[in-house]
């Protein structure tokens, strides 16, 4: 019993310091235990008012020292190894005191509860990582650690890896219908330092990544609004939920990007569908785009608007616990790029623009539809994914045509544990991305003014263009390339928070569309990387 004392006495003496940093289940636990407390108390306080009072002292023991106050005696625990022995007591005062030190205790629980629900603090998180990676590129013989580096283009061996990443969601309330808003923050490789452009075309070189607010309306059926990723693929951006260390070719080059809008998302009542719906800008624009046209007579500009929304939507089938079946789809109007038209000397034609990647587009914007098809499953330590794509953009390829692509991707993941390296994982992946017509372009394929990519494989090749010269054409008869890849991942998982990867890339295409250092151009490139990803 003098051990059950002393446990109560600690308990009801906690320090509101420790408590400050109590969790929503510490909380519960220490909630539990003053219930528990107060339980006992109540029973002390029973036998106290319970026990025969002390007989009254007779003339004859007026010499003999003045009996003791009275005690409540702790209840008996038949079950305990020390019952039938002497037991400890508890006086009056000292139940008191305990009652007094218990609605202390209470109140500074009911004050940690109530900051949780409704503080300045009270749903938000923070979460994040960084990834720290390095590349060996065989074709530009480059070799390099790639962290906090503000490189504006996008490649495949330089896409959203070797960043930091930082995920601030507050959500106000508690329970399902509790609104939130999310900020997500990539200061290197994200959409803000790549991508996102505003009317002009012009990219602002911000931190900001993604930024949602999402406010549900029903039990079923939540409002979205604000910059928000596209629906299309199985891949996601984040380092530390992929299983390879570069994207699949049609993350990077097929499906739609972000996009400014609002949007509905809908969860059938007890069902295995889930919808998706968005309308906004077109992807990547954070306002409308405007495009010069021509100039008045005054030399003023003349400007055209793409005023048509984009509308896209996905829908996923969740046909087991393992198993999810899924497709998007996403139509609109995209802006091609423009210049300002030239005589054949190469001056300036004033007031006169074309557009296009080859300059042989009719107008300033093409219509663009894409869609696909995707699976995962994942069952215990084992996951396959696949993924078809398929889009077109009208006036978009190289020779002003109508830019086609399709692919494919596939992808096998296993975790399995080995000796002194204990837990790991290995990744193999292959992707197919045929681009070909009219010399290829469109999507996210960017071809420069020769119709070629020669650092991600794309476009013409460079044997069909050198002819075409020869022979006092651009490469508009040219067809564009097929690319492939193939990715081999070694993932190793030391910590909860540490994740190291190790992934060798072959490319390969069938044009002469790899740009070598020597300035020679072949049908190949390799990689080899590692990555240190830190989660918190």
């Amino acid at each position: 019993m003098r051990k059950k004392l002393i446990c109560l006495l600690v308990a009801g003496s906690l320090p509101g310091f420790a408590m400050a940093d109590a969790t929503s289940d510490q909380i519960k636990a220490l909630q539990a235990q003053l219930n528990a407390l107060q339980k006992e108390v109540k029973q002390l306080r029973s036998e106290v008012a319970s026990k025969p009072k002390a007989a009254t002292a007779t003339a004859t023991a007026a010499a003999t020292p003045a009996p003791a106050p009275a005690v409540a005696e702790a209840p008996v625990d038949i079950s305990s190894p020390d019952y039938g022995k002497a037991r400890a007591t508890l006086t009056n005062d000292q139940v008191d005191s305990m009652k007094q030190q218990l609605a202390n205790q209470q109140l500074k629980v009911d004050s940690l509860v109530d900051a949780q629900n409704t503080g300045p603090l009270a749903g938000l998180s923070v979460t994040g990582y960084i990834d720290p990676t390095y590349i060996y590129n065989r074709a530009a013989s480059s070799s390099s650690f790639l962290f906090a580096n503000h490189e504006s283009s996008y490649n495949y061996f330089n896409s959203t890896f070797g960043d930091l990443y930082l995920d601030i969601k507050k959500t106000f309330g508690v329970g399902p219908m509790a609104p939130s808003a999310e900020v997500t923050l990539m200061p290197n490789r994200g959409n803000g330092i790549t991508l996102l452009a505003n009317e002009h075309g012009n990219i602002g070189n911000n931190i900001l990544n993604t930024a949602v607010v999402t406010v549900p309306v029903t039990a079923t059926t939540t409002f979205v609004a604000g910059l928000m990723p596209s629906f299309g693929g199985y891949e996601v951006q984040q380092s530390n939920q992929m299983l390879t260390l570069t994207h699949n070719l049609l993350y990077d080059f097929s499906d739609p990007g972000s996009y400014v809008g609002v949007g509905v998302n809908y969860t059938g009542d007890g069902s295995n569908w889930a919808w998706k719906f968005m309308l906004g800008n077109e992807q990547y624009r954070t306002y409308g785009s405007v495009v010069q046209t021509g100039t008045n007579a005054l030399g003023d500009p003349i400007s055209s608007s793409n005023k048509i929304p984009t509308f896209t939507a996905r829908v996923d089938y969740t046909w087991s616990s393992a198993l999810d079946i899924g497709g998007s789809f996403n139509i609109g109007r995209q802006t091609l790029a423009s210049a300002q038209a030239t005589d054949a000397n190469g001056n300036p034609i004033p007031g006169s623009f074309v557009y296009g990647v080859g300059g042989q587009a009719s107008n300033a914007f093409g219509t663009f539809f894409f869609g696909e098809a995707d699976l995962a499953y994942t069952q215990a330590d084992v996951q396959y994914n696949a993924e078809v794509d398929y889009g077109q953009q009208q006036n978009a390829a190289f020779n002003g045509g109508q830019a086609q692509w399709y692919g494919l991707s596939l992808l096998a993941h296993r975790k399995f544990s080995m000796p002194v390296v204990g837990r790991m994982g290995v990744t193999a992946r292959y992707d197919l991305l045929v681009d070909s017509k009219n010399g290829g372009g469109g999507g996210g394929v960017a071809l420069n003014a020769n119709g070629m990519d020669t650092a991600d494989g794309f476009g013409i090749g460079a044997d069909c263009l050198a002819n075409s010269k020869t022979n006092g054409g651009l490469g508009f008869e040219c067809r564009g390339a097929i690319h492939q890849d193939a990715a081999l991942d070694l993932l190793f998982y030391p910590t909860q928070q540490i994740t190291v990867k190790v992934e060798y890339r072959h490319d390969w295409a069938n044009k002469q569309v790899f740009l070598k250092n020597d300035g020679s151009y072949g049908k190949s490139n390799d990689l080899l990387a590692t990555q240190f990803i830190y989660s918190f």
